[in-house]
């Protein structure tokens, strides 16, 4: 049986007239999400293979010491994904409920332009902008 397509999706192109986050938009995001998920998905079942598969124990120290930075760097990327995988999660309980698409903080719309871009986005490009400010000053 082949592997599903994890091909990009095409952006969606809003139509005079479309209701922001109309049942076929909550659709193409969903697929977007979906089609993420399963690149990620397969990257993790590749590495888990390909880890078992080098499984290899190195007489000289500077092998073995190689082997174990790939391996912890494979791992820390590997939990990233996971991370990822449980927003696009989250998102897709949020198509489900209706909330897809709205800004957290403040309630606007997060627009179909970012959203094409980040489509785990949470918060509108303003509160975003100010949350990133927030960031820089209490980092300083």
């Amino acid at each position: 049986m082949p592997a599903p397509s994890t091909k990009p999706i095409t952006p969606y192109k809003p139509k005079k007239g479309d209701v922001y986050m109309s049942p076929k938009q909550l659709d193409h995001f969903r697929a977007i999400l979906n089609n993420i998920k399963l690149g990620l998905s397969q990257d993790i079942d590749r590495t888990v293979h390909t880890m078992q598969d080098e499984a290899t124990v190195f007489a000289d120290p500077n092998d073995r010491a190689s082997q174990e930075s790939d391996v912890s760097l494979e791992l820390r990327n590997r939990d990233r994904e996971r991370k990822l995988i449980k927003k696009i999660d989250e998102m897709l309980a949020k198509i489900d409920s209706g909330d897809y698409g709205y800004c957290e903080n403040c309630g606007v719309e997060i627009g179909l332009s970012r959203l094409e871009a980040r489509p785990t986005a949470t918060l509108c490009i303003d509160c975003k902008t100010l949350d990133e400010i927030r960031e820089k000053q209490v980092a300083k």
